[in-house]
């Protein structure tokens, strides 16, 4: 074999490693540079289990009241599709899983005349201590909406809700907070 024929030879084995050497960096470096797709969110599971609810005993007015609020709330709020109730579904309702309740009906909260509560959408509301539960302070029926600690913070969803309450829950003539007073 002359030089000519191992120069030629030479190359073409250099070839033939260079070839799929850089084909192999090219792949590589498309997957490193390549745009990442967003994941894909799964939708949320949601159990279609009763949710436990107390259902106290209402007077003929509270029930009216209480029956014309439920007609009026949506099916569901943002993703959480309303779930049955064990008790008293004229006047509780629950969101998703964990539940997000509404309870029509409930005990009056005890609020000072000072205490701080919030007006959402032209409802009067005051949270616990740890603002789970917001219970309305100027309604003819009292409404409680229970946040589970997962969705917080509460004041979202709660919003989502006194649009209802304001179109179906009279305003109390009876005294209110102070921060209710110009509602």
């Amino acid at each position: 074999m002359n030089n000519d024929q191992a120069a030629r030879s030479a190359r073409r084995i250099a070839t033939l490693i260079a070839i799929p050497l850089a084909l192999l960096a090219g792949f590589v470096m498309f997957q490193l540079l390549k745009p990442r797709a967003a994941p894909v969110e799964q939708p949320r599971v949601q159990s279609s289990a009763p949710v436990t609810m107390d259902a106290p005993a209402l007077d003929e007015r509270q029930t009216l009241v209480c029956r014309a609020l439920l007609s009026q709330l949506p099916d569901e709020i943002r993703d959480l599709k309303q779930r049955p109730v064990t008790a008293g579904p004229e006047q509780n309702a629950a969101y998703g899983d964990p539940a997000i309740t509404v309870a029509c009906g409930t005990p009056k909260p005890e609020v000072a005349l000072t205490d701080k509560v919030f007006d959402i959408n032209g409802v009067c509301w005051h949270a616990d201590p740890t603002s789970t539960r917001w219970t309305t302070v100027d309604r003819e029926v009292p409404i409680t909406v229970a946040v589970p600690d997962s969705y917080q913070p509460a004041f979202p969803w709660v919003a989502l809700l006194s649009n209802p309450v304001a179109s179906t829950v009279l305003s109390t003539d009876g005294p209110v907070p102070t921060g209710c007073k110009d509602l």
